[in-house]
């Protein structure tokens, strides 16, 4: 038997996006005056619904792709969000528990390292890391933007020439956030403390999903699979993902 445990978070406005979310919503009744016909004229007296939505490609649980980096990858161009191999969103995932990095520091490769020796894993290629915060537990409030630790270039580097193409984290971003990291480079002038995990995708192309949830409802840190297409946004740097956990049960 198959089950499905949903790591995504509902797309919707909230205290927890840095963006606004509308939807503008033509309701069944409604939906039958834009087609030159009245509600009676449709079975129930009802027509069909319709939903004008308004946000960014980095709204909700979403993949960002290489071309959100920078233009160019490898010394190649950076892929789009619609280029981007279907290949690189499926595989064996690996949950790697960070809940001890307290927020705004940043996950390094030790910690990769303890937290991989803790689940006796090694990394393979194409397997799915997923950083599991417990900053998901905030989701719904302000606090969801800035408390949680993030991915340090270091870190980045490590997981991706292990293999990985897809890294999630259960926070609002791969990085730290961005008041640490601008407050930082302030203090120390050095720039590599701006985004060094999205940066990295300069030099070696890999996906990032952000805003991933509910992985407490794994039952082990490995032995699942994950789905994580993103829509085809065209030319776009990022596409909003339904992310699921995918095990096989007796």
């Amino acid at each position: 038997m198959t089950r499905l445990i949903d790591l995504s978070v509902v797309t919707r406005h909230t205290p927890s996006e840095a963006t606004p979310v509308t939807v503008d919503l033509l309701d069944h009744r409604t939906g039958a005056t834009v087609l030159g016909l009245s509600p009676e004229d449709f079975p129930d007296g009802m027509a069909i619904s319709n939903e004008t939505v308004t946000l960014t490609t980095h709204t909700g649980t979403h993949m960002d792709a290489p071309l959100h980096y920078g233009p160019m990858s490898g010394g190649e161009p950076a892929k789009s969000i619609d280029q981007v191999p279907l290949e690189w969103c499926y595989g064996p995932g690996v949950r790697l528990d960070v809940r001890h990095v307290p927020a705004g520091e940043g996950i390094t490769v030790a910690h990769l390292r303890d937290a991989l020796a803790a689940i006796d894993h090694r990394l393979a290629p194409g397997d799915i890391v997923i950083l599991w915060t417990g900053a998901d537990e905030l989701w719904g409030t302000a606090a969801y933007l800035t408390t949680y630790p993030g991915l340090t270039g270091e870190g980045t580097a490590f997981l991706v020439e292990a293999g990985v193409r897809a890294i999630g984290i259960d926070a609002w971003g791969l990085d730290r956030p961005m008041q640490s990291m601008i407050e930082e480079y302030r203090r120390t002038g050095d720039k590599g403390a701006l985004w060094p995990a999205h940066i990295y995708g300069r030099t070696r192309e890999y996906l990032q999903l952000e805003k991933v949830a509910n992985l407490g409802a794994l039952p082990a840190p490995t032995g699942f699979t994950v789905a994580c297409f993103p829509v085809a946004v065209g030319g776009a740097g990022a596409g909003w993902t339904r992310v699921v956990g995918i095990l096989d049960e007796d």
